[in-house]
């Protein structure tokens, strides 16, 4: 996809400082994939946080697990 968008170059050259990339394209593929790895662990927490898991007892985890 192309896509023309006008940001200042002070935050693309950091942009590309930061992902170590030659290229703009690439520099900004990095960043929004690291934006919405980001998003979606924030979105996982937030749906754990309304469930949470309770563990009452350790230790037949810690038993299942060994037996793995």
């Amino acid at each position: 996809m192309e896509v023309t968008a006008i940001i200042a170059d002070d935050l693309v050259n950091d942009v590309k400082a930061y992902t170590q990339s030659a290229t703009v394209t690439e520099a900004l593929t990095i960043v929004l994939k690291d934006w919405l790895d980001i998003y979606h662990i924030k979105e996982l927490n937030r749906k754990i946080a309304q469930r949470p898991v309770c563990i009452e007892n350790g230790q037949q985890i810690r038993e299942i697990n060994r037996k793995k």
